[in-house]
């Protein structure tokens, strides 16, 4: 072996092993499924979305800010996992379809510190949408795989929508 060689072989053995039994790990190779269910609320004593531009025709170019909670049931009271946080923007003239950017990070279970990156179109009028996992950290790092998203029940404007999101780490 070339002595720059051998100089990389060592030099990334010394990195994995100065990494330490507290650095996040990826997840295994096998694909991870996870299940729960948003809170996107608008209205009421604590919202957990705000809207902070107004679009100049009808909703197009509105944008909604989000620090939505993430539980285990559709029920607000259930356990909460985590967050999604992030924003969409009413990205068409015509149907009401959205531009999703949100972190889902998990704050409980095995994935407790990790996130995943989720960015895609929401045509919030089909029953079964699908965006796109873009990266995460922790577990989750440089994952890929989609979400596939649903409303469970809407009283404009405050939804709670499924989420069942497939991961390949």
């Amino acid at each position: 072996m070339s002595p720059s060689k051998l100089y990389s072989a060592l030099l990334a053995a010394a990195f994995l092993l100065a990494a330490g039994p507290d650095t996040p790990r990826p997840a295994s190779a096998a694909s991870a499924h996870l299940h729960f269910y948003m809170h996107d609320v608008l209205t009421g004593p604590s919202p957990t979305a705000v809207q902070v531009v107004n679009g100049p025709r009808g909703h197009f170019g509105d944008t909604i800010v989000i620090d939505d909670v993430l539980t285990s049931t559709s029920s607000r009271s259930s356990a909460a996992v985590g967050r999604a946080q992030g924003h969409y923007m009413w990205a068409s003239t015509g149907n009401p379809e959205l531009l999703v950017t949100m972190n889902v990070v998990l704050t409980s279970g095995p994935y407790a510190g990790s996130s995943v990156t989720v960015v895609g179109r929401d045509d919030i009028g089909a029953p079964v949408r699908e965006l796109s996992v873009v990266g995460g950290t922790g577990q989750f790092r440089m994952a890929r795989g989609y979400v596939l998203w649903k409303t469970v029940s809407l009283d404009h404007p405050n939804a709670v929508l499924e989420l069942d999101v497939f991961v390949n780490p």
